[in-house]
């Protein structure tokens, strides 16, 4: 029997790799001719540099570049082993943690320290190019990766603008550059929200961000302005409502329309990445993972998404999890053949986080013994 262990991480608790190490630990005490695949996952958020280096053996590339207030620090990418992929994240420069609580307004941050480490990895040679949005202290519709790109906002006096949130309205003209050529690039986006507008990039983010009621507005304005210019100056007409164009303060649209990337679902891309599919064809039982377990899971997180492609491959999955509040017609309806809480009894969440590697393994050994594999 092949088993296929495909958790993402417990959150505050075990990283992915470790989840499926512990499951796989538990199955071996009982079920020792067992053929166990380790096949870590996540969902395109916490972790997900850490599954993608698991499968792509990723080793890291330290850049000299700048914070999102242009300020110099050291930043890293990740380099697949044979040097055709790049694993990007936005928030490795241009992220809100770079930054102190009384520094954060997305009127005066950028996203150019992130085009520079876009801008080595494409030095390098790679054919690909996985960036991981999310966690940003922007809101420059991506003009600040652009710009470290080759790309020019200018004025109307021809002069170039800071790629800012505050810059973004004093654009007139949007040149593209000659001779910097963007390798496929493909964006981790998990959210739906439109460039600008009421579920837009600024008025629905820009406020954790440190903007206030009028800066928001001047942001919105920004990101509208933005992408009129985009449809008319470079047929980019449409991008602007594309779902998951407001991500990380509008990079999303900025990848699509300055880099020609695809915006991809967490869960499906990195499924993709790790080869989930031809992992499928030699299995005969998944056991996945979660912190929790609940209706929620029914809306698209990495666990449903692993039993939807399971199911295609009339593979059965179970699931092992902190906390079991799914009901059994949820568990049904998510794809899961049976699942299992880790913790016996409830005990402060600190202890139960401690103990969750040991709780794995424990419970993963009963597996064999109390369902029919």
């Amino acid at each position: 029997m092949r088993i296929l262990i495909a958790s993402d991480s417990f959150k505050d608790a075990l990283s992915a790799p470790e989840v499926c190490r512990s499951i796989a630990a538990g199955i071996r005490q009982n079920q020792s001719n067992a053929d166990i695949a380790v096949f870590p996952l996540a969902d395109g958020g916490e972790g997900t540099f850490d599954v993608l280096s698991f499968h792509l053996d990723l080793h890291t590339v330290e850049v000299d570049t700048f914070d999102p207030l242009f300020r110099p620090i050291r930043a890293s990418y990740g380099l697949s082993a044979d040097g055709s992929t790049a694993v990007v994240e936005l928030a490795g420069a241009s992220g809100l943690q770079l930054l102190a609580r009384q520094e954060r307004n997305p009127l005066h941050t950028s996203t150019y320290g992130t085009g520079l480490l876009l801008a080595d990895a494409i030095d390098k040679g790679v054919s690909k190019i996985i960036l991981a949005l999310g966690g940003s202290a922007t809101n420059d519709a991506g003009a600040g990766m652009a710009s470290a790109l080759g790309w020019h906002f200018l004025d109307d006096s021809g002069r170039e603008i800071a790629a800012t949130g505050l810059g973004l309205s004093q654009v007139s003209r949007i040149i593209p550059p000659e001779l910097v050529i963007v390798p496929e690039t493909e964006v981790i986006c998990d959210v739906t929200n439109p460039l600008f507008g009421p579920e837009g990039a600024a008025v629905v983010y820009a406020r954790q961000k440190g903007a206030d009621e009028f800066s928001i507005s001047v942001l919105d304005a920004g990101l509208r302005h933005v992408a009129r210019l985009a449809a008319e100056q470079l047929d980019k007409g449409g991008l602007a409502q594309m779902p998951g164009a407001g991500a990380a303060g509008g990079a999303g649209f900025g990848a699509m329309a300055f880099l020609g990337a695809t915006l991809r679902r967490g869960a499906d891309l990195v499924m993709d990445i790790a080869g989930f599919d031809d992992a499928l064809a030699k299995t005969d039982l998944v056991i996945t993972g979660e912190g929790q377990l609940d209706g929620q899971t029914l809306h698209g997180k990495l666990v449903q998404s692993i039993c939807r492609r399971a199911a295609r491959s009339g593979v059965p999955v179970v699931a092992l999890c902190g906390r079991l509040t799914a009901s059994p017609e949820q568990l049904a309806a998510i794809g899961l053949r049976a699942a299992w809480s880790i913790n016996e009894v409830e005990l402060p969440l600190q202890e139960m986080l401690d103990k969750t590697a040991e709780n794995l393994t424990r419970t993963a050994a009963q597996i064999p013994l109390s369902w029919n594999l």
